[in-house]
């Protein structure tokens, strides 16, 4: 494995290296270059992936190390049945915060691979085959990541998992749950399939990576909906005040975590920092002042959203580089971009928006200095 390694296994180089492969490992050849490129792919995932085993669909679901972590957190001191164990992922986080853990999958190559992959650092873990749908443990908290891909392509309706969302509810209606779901899945669905616990979202990089259901028995004061954001470490719930006004923008407009707006909890972030809504069916907040840690963008000027108000006010700031972001309107933020063909200097993010709605709706445009 270590001599295959040592090739580039890029689009240019790869049909020279994997001749040059083939004369010295034969038939093998295909599975050696499919785990090394795997293991580079799993690299952005996972701080040490480099011995472990993946097949592409398992390293396509599998959990990021930092998520994967902070569930862990949450789980601590328990006693967890990972049901759908895949290749080991969640197990590896699990092992060192749960009281006692057991992995399980249907399918027995993942189950070797997870065997081969947590042997490698730390204690092993039970591990067996089974059905998710039959839960061989007791009196464990089950945890789930249903598969969301059939080939290359996504599955949406919950109910099209494998396992079915809904089937899967069912069966785990008596006992403490954790299920893993794709981030743009539809609340009201799965309140219509008896859910009624706590729905997580979680972000990291800048992006939202997952929708978590948290069983009845871990939604904790009465929480239903709440933002996790890794990259700052904040947490923000439904319960928390959700008051804000609505005003026009002050120094700095700020766009919220991803996590924050999928949660529908715009509000109650824009009360703990001190924001404030520029319209109230968008999710821009303004404010005079960053919260820690955010990006944010310096508002410099204001006008009325056309290209060629748009021209004349990047023209007047010597524009250069250009970033788009655009909440409320049907505008395509690369093809804008193009049409503008700024040539100053300056970096300038623009912000497109909406501000009121009916006959009073107006277009706005927001240039701004980003913090960074």
């Amino acid at each position: 494995m270590s001599e295959v390694a040592r090739y580039d296994l890029t689009e240019s180089s790869l049909i020279s290296d994997i001749a040059s492969a083939r004369r010295r490992f034969g038939d093998r050849t295909a599975v050696l270059v499919e785990t090394v490129k795997l293991r580079r792919k799993a690299a952005v995932k996972f701080v040490d992936a480099g011995e472990w085993l993946f097949t592409d669909d398992a390293l396509q679901q599998a959990t990021a190390a930092p998520v994967a972590a902070h569930r862990a957190r949450r789980l601590a001191g328990a006693v967890v049945h990972d049901a759908t164990c895949s290749v080991g992922t969640e197990l590896a986080a699990l092992r060192n915060s749960a009281a006692l853990v057991l992995g399980s999958d249907i399918d027995p190559v993942r189950v070797a691979m997870a065997s081969h992959n947590l042997g490698l650092r730390g204690p092993g873990v039970a591990l067996c085959r089974a059905d998710a749908l039959r839960p061989v443990s007791e009196g464990a908290v089950v945890l789930v990541d249903p598969a969301r891909r059939s080939g290359s392509r996504r599955r949406f309706d919950p109910r099209a998992y494998l396992p079915p969302l809904d089937t899967l509810l069912d069966v785990l209606r008596e006992r403490d749950y954790v299920v893993k779901c794709a981030p743009g899945i539809d609340f009201a669905v799965v309140g219509e399939l008896g859910f009624h616990g706590e729905i997580e979202l979680v972000s990291l990089g800048g992006s939202v990576r997952e929708a978590c259901l948290w069983s009845s028995g871990f939604a904790a004061d009465g929480v239903r909906r709440r933002a996790t954001m890794l990259d700052t470490g904040e947490q923000v719930t439904d319960t928390d005040p959700g008051e804000c006004p609505v005003a026009p923008a002050g120094r700095w407009i700020v766009d919220p975590d991803g996590a924050v707006v999928r949660a529908g909890l715009v509000r109650h972030y824009a009360a703990r920092h001190g924001l404030w809504q520029l319209d109230p069916d968008i999710a821009y907040l303004s404010g005079d002042r960053l919260p820690d840690g955010v990006r944010g963008f310096e508002v410099l000027d204001q006008v009325a959203f056309s290209e060629r108000h748009l021209r004349q006010a990047l023209s007047a700031l010597d524009a250069g580089a250009l970033e788009i972001l655009v909440r409320g309107l049907d505008v395509d933020p690369d093809a804008l971009r193009a049409r503008l063909r700024p040539r100053g200097v300056a970096q300038i993010s623009v912000v497109v928006t909406r501000i009121g709605s009916g006959a009073a709706s107006r277009a706005t445009a927001f240039l701004c200095r980003p913090s960074r």
